[in-house]
């Protein structure tokens, strides 16, 4: 027993060494303790010349204190500013305003009046179409001031001009605003204005249709030579015939501005140029013939196209029902010859048969 109790003293020894007050024994492999040899590297004892700790020298700068008559922190003082106090009738904060709804759209521009008899229906079923992404409301505006436009163009194109502003202050990224804009601002001879909303109008909907407007503006700003340009940068063949003529014609007003009146003529010289039918646009195809002639000299000629242009829209305005309680002056016009109703826009034109008024050709 005595040696199983040694035998499980010294295994109890050997796992904990601490107990028996001696240091464990060495097993193989195990590492030694550091003890220093001859030519090991001796611990670091400090030498002459060797970087001293940091130590303050003359001539360094010394910590912060503060010194007699410095600047002192500051201190709010008799008669400075107070902090912001809310006194009565000081403006309220811009949650405390109305609903929008409630406030007009625009109370700072004078807007003209708009009939209670005008309404949203007066206006084109097409041009109302385009107002779709309006809020209802905002869209009836905007349709009563188009439709206010357009019955005002011909007898007070100022008014009318004053509502299309209106129009385009509440929808200024609709085409048919922009081109009512336009046209309204021609009227009225403000020529460059008319052109910034023709080029508005033309990049929103990607259509020519407003061309010949775009070409006499340029004119009206005394540019014929860049009004010439933007006709020849339209593609003809992809136009209204309509739209076609009224380039021709401002393309030949654009020559006679650059003096050059024989080039007019040519610009005139277009298939739609019938003296024996009447179209929507002859008489101002003939018209515009007439003023080409006279600047070459050529009146006997003007005087017959002349003749032919006013021959042209009486037939015209016979054909279509207006003026019937007119009386009509003009020589050689056989109501019996002429052909009744006009085409509805987008169609291809019916054309009204005129006789010659003077029985000669030019």
């Amino acid at each position: 027993m005595a040696d199983d109790s040694a035998r499980s003293g010294d295994r109890r020894g050997s796992r904990t060494p601490a107990r028996s007050g001696r240091p464990a024994a060495k097993r193989d492999g195990e590492r030694k303790p550091y003890v220093t040899r001859d030519g090991d590297k001796k611990p670091y004892v400090k030498r002459d010349g060797d970087k001293k700790p940091y130590a303050k020298r003359d001539g360094e700068k010394k910590p912060y204190v503060k010194r007699d008559g410095e600047k002192k922190p500051y201190a709010k003082g008799d008669g400075e500013r107070k902090p912001f106090v809310k006194r009565d009738g000081d403006k309220k904060p811009y949650a405390q305003r109305p609903p929008r709804e409630d406030r007009d759209v625009r109370p700072r521009h004078n807007d003209p009046e708009l009939p209670e008899s005008v309404t949203a229906r007066d206006l084109a079923p097409a041009a109302r179409n385009q107002l779709k992404t309006l809020s209802k409301e905002n869209a009836d505006e905007v349709a009563r001031h188009l439709a206010m436009a357009a019955s005002l163009i011909h007898d007070d194109p100022t008014l009318a001009h004053r509502h299309a502003l209106a129009a385009e202050r509440r929808a200024g990224r609709i085409a048919v605003v922009r081109e009512t804009a336009a046209i309204t601002a021609y009227a009225v001879g403000d020529f460059a204005l008319a052109l910034r909303e023709l080029r508005t109008y033309r990049r929103i909907s990607g259509r020519d249709d407003q061309i010949a407007l775009l070409v006499d503006s340029e004119r009206g700003v005394g540019r014929p030579d860049r009004a010439l340009e933007a006709g020849r940068a339209v593609d003809r063949s992809v136009l209204d015939t309509e739209v076609r003529v009224e380039l021709a014609i401002a393309m030949s007003g654009a020559r006679l501005d650059l003096g050059q009146p024989d080039r007019a003529l040519l610009e005139l010289d277009i298939p739609e140029l019938d003296p024996d039918r009447a179209f929507e646009w002859s008489p101002g195809l003939f018209a515009a013939r007439a003023t080409v002639l006279e600047e070459l000299g050529r009146d006997d000629e003007a005087a017959l196209w002349r003749r032919r242009a006013e021959v042209a829209a009486a037939a015209l305005d016979e054909a279509s029902g207006f003026g019937e309680d007119d009386v009509l002056e003009i020589e050689d016009l056989q109501p019996d010859e002429l052909q009744s109703g006009l085409p509805d826009v987008g169609a291809e034109p019916a054309g009204t048969d005129v006789p010659d008024p003077d029985g000669a050709e030019a």
